[in-house]
Formats: C-alpha cells, structure tokens, sequence
C-alpha cells in the first residue's frame, strides 16, 4: 500500500519565507564542508577553434562546478593544454606552408596538417610580426619562415587566446591552466617514468618501453616511450594527474569526451604504479557523448572556418550563449544530443529555454506592476494558498534544494535542467490560473509572496547553468 504526506499551510508557508530570506543562497548546502575539488574539462589541444564538442563539455564542466560550490566545495576549475607532441609539430608545419605560399592541397603540404582557413589567418599574422597577449605574456613573431620555434610559439599562442575568448562569450573561466610542456621542462616526465621503473612495472621490448597496466587491471599492456624516444600521450597525463595529487586534490573529476574511455584504466593504472597511495577509483570520470546539430532538419557537419567541423563560436553566434548553454547541458553526458538550432531559436513555449526564462520575466513584470518595495515581502503565518495550482508550485519549489543535492552527487546538470522545466511549468499554470493583484491585500501579498519565491529558485537554477533570468522579454 501507500502512505500519503501532506504539507500544512505551516510548512508551505515557511518554505516561501525561508526562500524570501535566503534569496540567492536558497538550496545552498554545507555538505562539501569547504573540501578542495579540482574539476577539469574542455582541455583541448590548441590546434584550432573550439568545436561543439568542446562546447558540450565546457556547458557541462562549468556547471558541475557551480554545482559544488553551491554545495559547499572549493572549487577550482582547471584547463590543461596539450601543448607538446605530434599535433604541436603538425600544426606548426601547417602554419610554415602557408607562410609558403604551399596550396593545402599540393603535395608538398604537411600530410598530417590542419586544412582550415584558420591557418591562414595564422600565417598572415605571423608575417606581419604581430602580438599576441596570452596568460599574462606576450608573444610576438618574428616573420621569419625559416623561424619554426617562432611559429611554433605564436601559433600555440594565436589559438589559446582565441578559445579563451570564445570561452569568455560561453560564460565559462578557469582558476588555473597547465601546460603540458611545463612537465617536460621541469623534468616531472622523467622522474615518473624513473620511479614506474624502480617500481618493477615496466620492461622494454621491440626497442620501446612499456608499462605492465595488465598489473591494475587494463585489457593489455601499453607503450610508455617509443622507439623513437618520445612518449605517448598518456604518460604526461600521468605525471599531471600525479601534480594534482600533490596539490592536495583528493576529489578530481575529468569531465571529457567519450572517446577518452580507454585512457581511464592508462591513467589510473600509472598512478597506481607510482605507489603514492593513490585510491584506485582516482580520478572521477565524467564523459560526455558526441553531438548532432541540425537546421532545417539537415545535420551541419562543418564550419567554412576549420574545415572539417562545427565551432563553438558558429553555434554561440547561431543560437546564443543562453540557448547554446542549456541544449548542451540538459541532457545526461552519457547520453547522445541532437541539438536542433531551429528549436533553440524559437520564441515559443516549444524551447525549453524561453519557456523557463519566459516564467521569470511573467514574474518580474507583475511585481513590476504591484509596484511595492519587493524586499519587504513577507508571508503572514496565517495565510492560506491552497488551490491545487498553488500547491503544486509549493512543492517544486521546496523540492530545489533536494534536486541541487542530488545533482551535485550524482555529477548531473541535467536534473537542474529538468527541474526547472517542470518549476516553470507549475508557474505558467498558477499564472494562467489566478490573479494576483486583487483587492483582498492579503491574499494580494500571499500571492506575491509565492511568485516572488518563485522567481527566486527559478534564478538561482539558471545561474547553476550559467544561464541569464531576464526581467523583461
């Protein structure tokens, strides 16, 4: 059988008086206990623009981290740079050819090279010696195409700065940024791959170096140093997963792409090599699943720009950050997206967005109406609001802090989304339903009182996706 709860108008009312009081903070809790977390996402190799990709783990990271905090964790976002490697020399090649003059597709061009018009406009602005400012430095070229070191550097540069502007319109910062390179010139690479060695867990075979991950639990062994003298890619991931460690970040969540699965036993099995007494669980993984955008029921594949897919900055530009935001956060990581660009535009109840945003600006233009002195609101402890629609808004409203608590421990945004559709949808309904400003100034006030609470939680669900409550629209 069952057994039913009901709320007193005690308990209704003290659950919109205590949203009046607390205002912004409604929902927040003390749980993190002011831990340190580390939450790393986006992370991509800067050798082109951001794509949609980026875009849904930029959404998705930002928001876990507003998440946390807003359950009382010290947070600290973090970018880390593939900035040494293969990529690096492609990209740098790439840059060098059209400084040439080389047609992309002639022969001479780098096989492995980036096609995109973006590197054209590197190289023009190469040639010209300009200066780029990134992370406090500034890097000018010197314009010399025999200058591999100089293009090297600029270009690194010119597109660091360009993600972090379109990471700027995205609404999303970092405290810190790494370099992968800074473990290498610091000598960090070398002295895990010494201390894997004096572990007992590598062996050379085939002229190559390799790590027994075998031994924590991976399906087969894997390369750690190549004939050649170069690494593979995740042994610097090691030795900066080992930093974060010794940087006393003992929860750290990798928000990425589903196509990072198979580093998550490399990355773990080296950590668990290194003997530091690491937790074998160490580090969270959140990964994310590729996207569909489509227009006009057509999928969009490319951008003109980088040539062979779709930028952030196209959608941003498309859509809008707001828009942009939610579509790429409100479903599970796990699961695939198809952002349709026609519905995030529309201006109807169709599109979760202006639906939700649509209920806080119902709200602010009826306060703007009554045109009292809002922060004086106060629920009198004896009124009554107990029509069905009233009572429905009630409850999603005081079941926000449960929503915000179980999204923060069960890494998933998308509930925030969620609730949010379904809070503005009781709000629509107790709109449609009733009138607020009537004679009766108590139940005038009560009314009020409840909308005003509304448009709070309704606000503070929107800045955990980093998303704008306008007043008007």
């Amino acid at each position: 059988g069952f057994l039913n709860f009901f709320l007193s108008n005690k308990a209704n009312n003290q659950i919109i008086n205590d949203v009046l009081k607390l205002q912004d903070s409604y929902g927040h809790n003390k749980t993190g206990k002011n831990q340190k977390i580390q939450i790393e996402f986006v992370s991509a190799n800067p050798t082109g623009p951001l794509h949609v990709g980026h875009g849904r783990g930029a959404a998705i990271g930002d928001c876990l981290a507003r998440l946390y905090k807003a359950s009382g964790w010290n947070v600290t976002k973090e970018f880390y740079y593939n900035d040494a490697g293969a990529q690096i020399n492609n990209l740098t090649q790439s840059v060098k050819a059209c400084c040439q003059n080389i047609p992309k597709d002639a022969p001479e061009y780098p096989t492995d090279g980036y096609h995109g018009d973006y590197i054209n406009e590197i190289a023009k602005a190469f040639l010209s010696m300009s200066t780029i400012k990134c992370h406090g430095q500034n890097i000018k070229a010197s314009g010399k195409i025999e200058d591999t070191e100089s293009i090297k550097n600029f270009s690194v540069a010119y597109l660091r700065n360009e993600q972090d502007r379109d990471l700027s319109a995205f609404r999303t910062e970092f405290d810190v940024y790494t370099l992968e390179s800074s473990f290498y010139l610091n000598g960090k690479i070398d002295s895990v791959v010494k201390r894997l060695n004096e572990q007992g867990h590598t062996y050379n075979k085939e002229g190559a170096l390799w790590l027994k991950t075998t031994n924590f639990g991976d399906d087969k062994d894997r390369v750690m140093k190549k004939k050649d003298g170069s690494y593979t890619y995740f042994i610097p991931d090691v030795t900066y997963h080992l930093d974060k460690w010794e940087r006393g970040f003992k929860k750290v969540i990798n928000e990425q792409g589903a196509d990072h699965h198979s580093t998550i036993s490399r990355v773990r099995a080296g950590l668990q090599g290194l003997n530091k007494n690491i937790p074998k669980e160490w580090p969270e993984y959140v990964l994310h699943q590729m996207i569909t955008v489509v227009k006009g029921k057509k999928e969009i594949k490319i951008s003109k720009r980088a040539g062979s897919y779709l930028t952030l900055r196209d959608l941003i530009d498309e859509v809008g950050c707001d828009a942009a935001r939610f579509f790429l956060a409100a479903r599970r990581p796990d699961s695939q997206l198809v952002f349709d660009i026609d519905l995030a535009k529309s201006q109807n109840n169709d599109n979760p967005v202006f639906y939700i945003q649509y209920a806080h600006a119902r709200i602010c233009k009826v306060l703007e109406e009554w045109g009292g002195d809002i922060s004086t609101l106060k629920l009198d402890t004896s009124s009554v609001l107990n029509s069905q629609a009233e009572l429905k808004l009630i409850k999603s409203i005081g079941i926000y802090p449960e929503i915000l608590l179980q999204a923060t421990d069960e890494t998933a945004p998308h509930q925030i989304a969620n609730f949010l559709k379904d809070c503005a949808a009781e709000l629509h309904s107790y709109y449609n339903d009733s009138k607020f400003l009537v004679k009766d100034d108590k139940l005038k006030i009560a009314r009020l009182c409840l909308i005003n609470s509304a448009k709070h939680v309704l606000k503070n669900g929107l800045d955990l996706l980093g998303i704008e409550a306008p007043q008007r629209m």
